[in-house]
């Protein structure tokens, strides 16, 4: 697995080391990833298969499920100091102020350690007024942990959840081995933007990474931001792949697409549950329904941008519906939840695995008043830790779905 190097160009040398270990990313030392492309540059994770990838030409879902939200490189090793290349590629807006750079989030022995970001890069160029994009290229980068503990550790590189990364070289140190199977249970999620990561604080701090952490489970995540629409390709992708636990958060990427009406919606959500029950027929399924979000509580999508604050860096969403359109089968959140309910009730009649949870129990009118929607659509990242300690304590605490799964 480890190349010897020495005297790396541009790497550890330059503090005073002369003998290098290069290890090949594979996916043996990747975890929340359901394929790895090769590319000119080295290894992109995907996290759809590249038969659901080929289903669906959507941008934003393109754009989505390869930003690597949950992915890590995992890896035991005594190594000080770890270096990482790799080609981002992030989203810009024309008319607004640079974005953030994405976050890179070290952990050892689960305890998150440092924090980096990549230089260079590429820049996806997007016209939010016309949705006319332009990729313009740039350079690797290196990502440097120093000053780690000489001992053998687990080591964790939390990949940056909002930006598609090309993975090329992985220096250390020291020898690096393949993590060790701690027999946790494996939770397999799918959401939106929210579940996707939003606008959390970095990789490891996402809701779901936080409840992963605090239920004691590994997590692969499959929030696709705005796309999850109950797309038959991707129940197939949570039917293929193994795991212990799943839950599916489903609602408003339906409502603020504006992509299909109650008649079709419960069928669609019997096809979804059917298709991950003919791979995983007895393992805990829990259905989140949606979080609060005042716009489209009872108000009918699609979302729309107002641009008013859009030259200070500030964006909010509205509801463009009508909430007279109810009448002729628009969705809204209260219907959604209204469906999901029935739903499952129906179900579990033969299903005793399969679990609802109301997601204003993780984000609810109160918190609403306390925490509000920055733009209207997506949790800060006070409200992803929020979300993140209440899904564990419901979820996987005493009497939670997950319970009896998870080694919280």
């Amino acid at each position: 697995m480890n190349e010897r190097n020495d005297g790396v160009p541009g790497g550890p040398t330059a503090a005073g080391a002369t003998d290098w270990t290069t290890t090949p990313v594979t996916a043996e030392l990747l975890r929340g990833a359901l394929d790895l492309e090769v590319t000119e540059h080295g290894v992109l994770p995907h996290r759809l298969p590249a038969r659901a990838r080929a289903q669906c030409a959507d941008g934003q879902l393109a754009m989505a499920e390869a930003q690597p939200s949950g992915v890590r490189l995992a890896f035991r090793t005594r190594a000080t100091t770890v270096e990482l290349d790799a080609l981002r590629t992030r989203t810009a807006y024309v008319g607004a102020p640079a974005r953030p750079d994405g976050v890179y989030d070290l952990l050892v022995d689960g305890r998150l350690t440092r924090q980096a970001a990549v230089s260079g890069g590429n820049v996806l160029l997007v016209d939010m007024t016309t949705g006319a994009t332009e990729t313009r290229p740039g350079p690797v980068g290196t990502v440097r942990f120093s000053g780690l503990p000489d001992r053998a550790k687990d080591v964790e590189i939390w990949l940056p959840h909002n930006e598609i990364t090309q993975l090329v070289t992985l220096r250390t140190d020291a020898a690096v081995e393949p993590p060790v199977d701690r027999g946790r249970a494996r939770w397999l999620h799918h959401g939106s933007s929210i579940s996707h990561g939003s606008d959390a604080a970095s990789p490891s701090t996402t809701w779901p990474a936080l409840a992963a952490s605090l239920g004691g489970v590994e997590l692969t995540n499959l929030g696709l931001g705005g796309s999850a629409l109950l797309d038959p390709f991707t129940a197939r992708a949570l039917r293929d792949t193994p795991a212990d636990l799943i839950s599916v958060k489903i609602g408003i990427n339906l409502v603020n697409t504006d992509l299909m009406r109650l008649r079709a919606f419960g069928p669609a959500v019997h096809g979804f549950l059917d298709t991950v029950r003919e791979g995983r027929p007895t393992v805990p399924l829990l259905v989140v329904s949606p979080v609060l979000c005042p716009i489209h509580e009872d108000t009918p999508g699609p979302s729309v941008p107002d641009f008013s604050e859009f030259g200070d860096g500030r964006i909010r969403f509205r509801a463009a519906g009508d909430p007279a359109e109810r009448a002729s089968g628009k969705l809204t959140l209260g219907v959604i939840r209204d469906e999901l309910d029935r739903i499952v009730r129906q179900r579990s009649a033969e299903d005793p695995n399969l679990y609802l949870l109301d997601g204003r129990e993780l984000y609810g009118e109160a918190d609403a008043a306390e925490l509000p929607l920055p733009d209207g659509l997506h949790p800060d990242a006070a409200t992803h830790r929020l979300m993140g300690e209440r899904f564990a304590a419901r979820v996987f605490g005493p009497g939670g779905p997950f319970a009896a799964r998870s080694d919280a």
